[in-house]
């Protein structure tokens, strides 16, 4: 059990703090709907909902994946964050599905709901704690980048920068995004029917809302299926192969893998050295590059062998094939 909290400890902070806030916000909406009826409230609190528990999902994943590797498990719990993510999901999916479900139904049979005033408060109110998860996590996207950007810059930063997150943040990036764009949807959709004579505003933010829900289950889903399995990251790959490359002792490299673990890298690679090195040589070498290649982030274990030159190049133009 003391091992479980200190894990605890290492989850991904963006995810608990975005499970924090979405619970308290689907809570607010939840009492709003009952009081009010309103359709579009409705599609936001099964949304915040869904969010909070993927993402209190996410955070103990994320933990779960520190866990140190076992004789039973070498390579170490890396991809327990990818397998929790792909659970995680369903349940996003099932909330997406009422959503829709609810919204179809509205706009076949509208209804004029009650507390405008109290609707788009509570939307307002709420959409902005959610912004302000949102602009966390594209703080955590540009920092585990590498990459300095604020202010109006933050969100183009961490839209190119993306693929660079671990896969928690860029859970709670998406999802917080399509929380805060369903937000104000719901809350101008509050406003149409309010001031107009077309109900059915709620119904369409409703499907709209289940729809942007969906597109995030697939992004995901697509993410963490692959790395479930075990994905080569090409960035990585790329900066890695260099590295080696810029060794004066290297001549090739005949095979390099890096793949990622959850949030962790495994390289393995296979370089070619002159035949005419000895073997406390060849060890130092070792050593050189394996110490080169750990200072990159999150990059975890690094198994390095050699083969003698041949006549045949076989890292051209970074590709490494």
């Amino acid at each position: 059990m003391k091992e479980f909290f200190q894990l605890l400890k290492q989850g991904n902070k963006s995810a608990l703090t975005a499970a924090v806030v979405n619970a308290l916000v689907s809570l607010v909406k939840g009492v709003t709907y009952i009081f009010t009826g309103n359709v579009a409230m409705f599609a936001e609190t099964l949304h915040s909902l869904g969010d909070a528990l993927n993402q209190l999902f996410v955070f103990t994943g994320s933990a779960l994946s520190k866990k140190s590797p076992t004789k039973r498990f070498p390579k170490g719990f890396g991809r327990v964050v990818n397998l929790v993510l792909l659970g995680a999901v369903i349940v996003v999916g099932i909330m997406a599905y009422e959503t829709i479900k609810e919204g179809i139904s509205h706009i076949i049979h509208p209804s004029e709901s009650t507390g405008f005033l109290l609707n788009l408060l509570v939307l307002l109110g709420c959409t902005f704690l959610e912004s302000t998860v949102l602009v966390k996590a594209m703080k955590e996207i540009t920092h585990e980048a590498g990459v300095q950007a604020t202010g109006l810059k933050l969100f183009p930063a961490a839209i190119k920068n993306l693929k660079s997150a671990k896969a928690a943040t860029k859970l709670v990036f998406m999802e917080d995004s399509v929380a805060t764009g369903g937000g104000l949807l719901a809350a101008l959709a509050v406003v149409i029917s309010h001031f107009t004579p077309f109900h059915q505003a709620e119904g369409i933010a409703s499907i709209l809302i289940g729809l942007m829900m969906f597109i995030v289950v697939g992004e995901v889903f697509l993410d963490n299926a692959a790395g479930a399995i075990g994905e080569s990251d090409e960035g990585m790959h790329l900066q890695v192969g260099q590295l080696i490359m810029s060794d004066p002792d290297v001549k090739d490299i005949q095979v390099l893998t890096v793949l990622k673990e959850g949030d962790s890298f495994h390289v393995d690679a296979e370089v070619e050295l002159d035949s005419s090195l000895t073997l406390a040589e060849i060890d130092q070498i070792r050593e050189r590059i394996e110490d080169s290649v750990m200072t990159f982030p999150h990059v975890s274990d690094v198994l390095i062998t050699f083969d003698e030159v041949d006549s045949v190049t076989d890292w051209e133009y970074g590709d490494g094939r």
